[in-house]
């Protein structure tokens, strides 16, 4: 069963009386597991298609499934439901509340979900120390370097257990360095913690690091293929190289 899959999604919008498709049919398949990349051009509807994936925004026409649940006329209560407890997502800007600790940013979506602290921050402790931050719990936002910021948010897209979790340019706001650590990050929670990835970018070298790179196009699929599977070792000698 396809943990993510679309029939003919279309999203239309109306500007001034002028029509602009940012979807235009397209249908995909993602499997559990796999670490998928969404590329293309600005304004090709990658982050629609995204936002669409996540329940964030509904279709014109056209359906999502997630884990074989026609997502796109849920109610909003059932589709919230869904969003907190099945999908982590990940934004560019890093969106932690400058006032908490990475350990109090990381347990939210636990504690708005009625989890008592102590639960609740004893399952982002076990995220922030996976991503090396073990010792920066108690840091807040500012006292910490902008890829650490984004792997706090990333603890905190995963700390209700997802099976899904959602990208949006997650390497923008980033440096190339920290912007590799983060793709690699992203790929081992695939592979590692058996989670399905999907990430937009619009770098060729961190779509690299997926198992397949989706391109679209004035909204529509222009390809859909798996990544030579040599490409992430390459990059990850590189990086390597540039730490040494």
């Amino acid at each position: 069963m396809s943990i993510i899959r679309t029939e003919n999604l279309t999203k239309t919008y109306f500007t001034g009386g002028v029509e602009t498709k940012a979807l235009d049919n397209v249908s995909i398949r993602i499997e559990p597991g796999e670490f998928v990349a969404i590329m293309g051009p600005s304004g090709c509807g990658k982050s629609t298609l995204l936002h669409m994936l996540g329940g964030l925004d509904r279709p014109t026409s056209g359906e999502v499934w997630i884990n074989d649940q026609p997502i796109s006329k849920m109610r909003d209560d059932d589709l919230t439901r869904i969003r907190r407890r099945e999908i982590g997502f990940v934004f560019q800007f890093f969106n932690l509340i400058p006032v908490l600790s990475a350990i109090e940013n990381a347990a939210l979506p636990l504690r708005l979900d009625g989890i008592n602290k102590s639960t609740a921050e004893s399952a982002a402790k076990t995220w922030l120390e996976r991503f090396e931050l073990g010792d920066r719990t108690l840091n807040r936002p500012d006292q910490l370097s902008g890829g650490q910021q984004q792997r706090v948010a990333i603890a905190r897209a995963l700390v209700a257990e997802p099976t899904l979790v959602l990208a949006d340019e997650p390497t923008g706001n980033l440096d190339t360095h920290a912007s590799e650590e983060i793709a690699l990050l992203l790929k081992q929670i695939a592979q590692d913690w058996q989670r399905t990835v999907v990430m937009v970018t619009h770098d060729s070298r961190l779509a690299a690091y997926a198992d397949r790179i989706i391109s679209l196009k004035d909204g529509k699929v222009v390809d859909d293929q798996a990544t030579p599977e040599s490409a992430p070792e390459l990059l990850t000698e590189q990086l390597n190289q540039h730490e040494r």
